[in-house]
């Protein structure tokens, strides 16, 4: 069983948006502003490449279906949708802290952004275990609708 391309290249895009907010987040720490504006966008960069790989796949291919054993069904359920939360939430937070970074907002930027990073380092920790559980450690299962991909209806 090899590795389906999309889903490794956008999970690979989740991971390049977390290290480069890492990297953003050592920059502005020490007080380098234009790179850490800079490695900042770059970081929404990836993360929108990430989201357009994943809709695109989704709405022309579908998603694929837990293919691990029925017993652990349930609890991949439960951490999928909470990665979905979490990453809805982490964008919201996201596009809010890079508008009010270029918008100079500081105040409102200095409060939301490193609680932004800390949600986007768990997106992409629980994006790579989803995509391990789908596609490395077991086989995927059928690609469907991402209503029975994700709720098996």
């Amino acid at each position: 069983m090899g590795v389906p391309i999309l889903p490794t290249i956008s999970t690979a895009f989740i991971v390049i948006s977390a290290v480069l907010v890492a990297i953003g987040w050592v920059l502005i720490a020490q007080r380098k502003v234009e790179a850490h504006k800079k490695v900042m966008f770059a970081a929404g960069v990836s993360a929108l490449i990430f989201f357009t790989i994943y809709v695109t796949r989704t709405v022309f291919i579908g998603n694929t279906a837990f293919g691990g054993p029925d017993e652990l069904k349930g609890y991949y359920t439960f951490f999928l949708i909470f990665h979905i939360t979490l990453a809805t939430v982490g964008a919201v937070f996201g596009i809010t802290s890079l508008l009010s970074g270029y918008k100079n907002n500081l105040k409102l930027h200095r409060r939301v952004g490193p609680i932004t990073s800390i949600i986007w380092f768990f997106v992409a920790i629980t994006g790579v275990v989803v995509y391990f559980l789908l596609y490395v450690i077991y086989e995927g299962g059928e690609t469907t609708s991402v209503f029975k991909a994700i709720l098996g209806f």
